[in-house]
């Protein structure tokens, strides 16, 4: 055999791969997936038969064992034989390459070659001195004519459990042996690249719609790549991409694979999904946490919700209202789910989540993976519920792709180490791979870290989408809780959940021009606050209670002399000037630049307060002009419902407005022109909100 003609083996037709795989992971199926893309023959030995468990984590015997078995009927075939592993191997080219390469090597058996030596350290002196690339065997891939493995494996007798790397070793440490079957290393990784000890070596080569794993070490470009030892995660990574499954090019071309389609099912058909949701800490916009699941577009019926609380709160519990829940801890959730074979999936949702795409939960069943979360980040951050990477020490890395994944630069479905805070998993997952009791517990590791741990240990991939924008994360870090509403002081850390809280959901077409009335001259109205907005402040007023006494004598302004008194509270004195110059700066500025062009504002303020007025307290204000350039007033309550009477007056346009609406505000200037008055409430109180801007 040493002097086959190649030409009779240089097509695909005559090259055979076998490998070993004693259950169907999802490793395997990543192995097979990328083999067909490139039309490789597969047969793989032990699938399908019913191993007990210690035979089907048994050692590299049983592929030795299963090899020799297999090469029996191709003994005398014409065939070239590529053996590998399969659960952490993906092909990056096809036969044609490969077989060229093998060709190339001038021999009959080509072992892939490592910078490691394993597990015998003791043979290092033995092995042949290389002055160029990687010196030691590696037993998870080797190619040869069928003849040549045959004789390889001819004098294997060992045990299941016992190495197949040293039986190898051992017969390529024999020169005798080593001459007659004709073997040598690809100690430049031209076709096998072993990961482990290699990992800085091994980079994404980006070329006219390919991608391929490049060797900068020896400028080759391997055509299998072997997550071998500890080397998985970088395998995982390197396989989101490999072969051609995401190019700048063709964005991901794998992502439409697979999918469990649930257009046209009636909701009595729907898969069950018990939804687990988790208040660790206090967290703000609860109420909003619970609005957005009830948008979810999903059937009702087909879910059940179990809730884990370990924060008490009285807002926790209005929101509750009208959602069946029980009380349950996050490990007895998933054992429902695990315990019950019609929960088809388990949603876990932390409360720092907001869910803004109500087709989420479809689109996840839909993408039908194993573990998948919806990528989530922090407001205009790049922290995000996933790690792209993890550290020697099992903590965050930034992967090479992390940023772009995270600012929707590269998009697809990405085989990822870490996912928290939002995540749906398979029923039969957890009944199957992942039925050990306890997920949540590993080592000392916070839980988060421990599920994914537990996972990973499993070999189970976690995947992460971002196909689409399915909401983000809140920020936590400085949410206060000594006020009545801790919502209102958000502004700065959860900018988006604040607007949609309390800003007026017709807002933005005032900002367009289409909701903005002119009651008098220079007078524009137009709706800025929430009815919640106006609520929670009044509230959070009333519960400071230290309301001034409507008197000229004023400590609290520079002078401690005020010319048109009300009874009021300012801003200040409940810590939220801050809080108001962020809502004038990016809600109210806007509207005075469009509404007075070629006025620009920073929207500075010195007053800025909530004014009471009620008829046997102070029912009304005297003529004046505002310490402002301009002034906004918001009316914080109903008329008609809160109060009656009240209103503003502008006397020099003789123009009142006498009904105005909750969370609407006035816009006018301040001094010169618009001298006005506040009308006298004849019954209940009226609130406003008022700043003199500019002043």
């Amino acid at each position: 055999t040493k002097g086959q003609d190649f030409k009779s083996v240089s097509t695909a037709d005559n090259l055979l791969v076998l490998t070993v795989a004693t259950k169907e992971t999802e490793g395997f199926r990543r192995f097979k997936r990328s083999a067909q893309f490139f039309n490789y023959k597969i047969q793989a030995l032990g699938l399908g038969e019913d191993w007990n468990e210690k035979e089907a984590s048994s050692g590299g015997g049983l592929k030795v064992r299963l090899l020799k078995k297999a090469l029996e009927k191709h003994a005398d075939e014409n065939l070239v034989i590529l053996f590998t592993d399969s659960y952490d191997v993906v092909f990056a080219s096809g036969p044609r390459e490969l077989l060229k390469k093998f060709r190339q090597a001038k021999s009959q058996v080509v072992f892939s070659a490592e910078e490691l030596i394993y597990p015998d350290r003791r043979l290092e002196a033995k092995y042949p001195a290389v002055s160029d690339g990687k010196r030691f065997l590696g037993s998870g891939g080797f190619i040869g004519y069928a003849p040549n493995l045959s004789k390889l494996v001819a004098e294997w007798e060992g045990q299941d459990s016992d190495s197949d790397q040293l039986f190898y070793t051992k017969i390529f440490l024999d020169p005798e042996k080593r001459e007659r079957i004709n073997i040598t290393l690809d100690h430049r990784c031209r076709i096998f690249q072993n990961l482990d000890g290699a990992l800085d070596e091994v980079v994404l080569k980006f070329e006219m719609g390919q991608v391929r794993a490049r060797n900068l070490a020896y400028d080759t470009l391997p055509v299998l790549i072997h997550g071998n030892g500890p080397t998985k995660l970088q395998l995982n990574y390197l396989g989101n991409y490999i072969p051609r499954f995401w190019t700048f090019e063709t964005g991901c071309s794998v992502c439409d694979e697979g999918l469990r389609s649930l257009k046209g099912i009636g909701d009595e058909a729907m898969p069950t999904v018990l939804v687990g949701l988790f208040i660790e800490q206090p967290t703000p916009f609860l109420s909003l946490f619970f609005q957005r699941l009830l948008r979810l577009q999903y059937p009702r019926k087909r879910v059940r919700l179990f809730i884990h609380n370990h924060v008490s709160s009285r807002n926790l519990v209005r929101s509750l209202c009208g959602l069946g829940q029980e009380p349950m801890s996050g490990p007895e959730s998933r054992d429902l789910c695990r315990q019950d074979r019609s929960c088809t999936y388990y949603f876990s949702v932390d409360a720092d989540v907001a869910l803004t795409e109500p087709k989420t939960l479809r689109l996840l069943i839909e993408q039908n993976k194993n573990v998948l979360a919806p990528l989530m980040t922090r407001h205009g951050r790049l922290w995000s519920n996933f790690w792209g990477a993890l550290s020697a020490d099992g903590y965050y890395a930034r992967s090479e792709d992390y940023v772009d994944i995270v600012q929707g630069r590269r998009v697809g479905v990405w085989n990822v180490p870490y996912i928290s805070n939002v995540y749906l998993i398979k029923g039969s997952a957890l009944r199957a791979e992942l039925q050990q009791t306890d997920l949540f517990h590993h080592s000392k590791l916070d839980p988060d870290m421990a599920f994914c741990a537990n996972i990973r240990q499993q070999d189970v991939f976690m995947f992460l989408t971002n196909r689409h924008a399915f909401g983000h994360l809140l920020s936590l870090d400085s949410y206060q809780t000594t006020h009545l509403h801790n919502d209102l002081w958000e502004v700065f850390s959860n900018p988006e959940d604040w607007k949609e809280k309390y800003i007026h959901e017709n807002y933005t077409k005032a900002l367009a021009g289409k909701l903005v009335e002119t009651p008098c001259p220079d007078v524009y109205w137009f709706p800025i606050f929430t009815e919640t907005a106006c609520d929670e402040l009044v509230e959070e007023m009333e519960h400071y209670g230290q309301w001034s006494l409507g008197d000229n004598k004023d400590n609290r302004i520079q002078g401690g002399y005020e010319n048109v008194p009300t009874i009021d509270i300012h801003m200040n004195q409940i810590s939220f000037e801050r809080e108001w110059h962020k809502f004038l700066v990016e809600y109210i500025a806007p509207m005075t630049e469009k509404l007075y062009p070629g006025y620009y504002t920073r929207a500075q303020f010195d007053l800025a307060f909530v004014v009471r007025y009620k008829p046997d307290e102070q029912p009304s204000l005297m003529p004046h002009h505002d310490a402002s350039t301009f002034t906004i007033n918001i009316a914080l309550n109903r008329v008609g419902v809160d109060y009656e009477g009240g209103g503003c007056r502008f006397l020099r346009y003789n123009c009142s407005i006498r009904a105005p609406r909750k969370g609407w505000t006035l816009m006018h200037p301040g001094r010169l022109t618009h001298y006005h008055e506040g009308l006298p409430t004849t019954k209940g109180t009226r609130y406003i909100a008022v700043s003199f801007v500019d002043p």
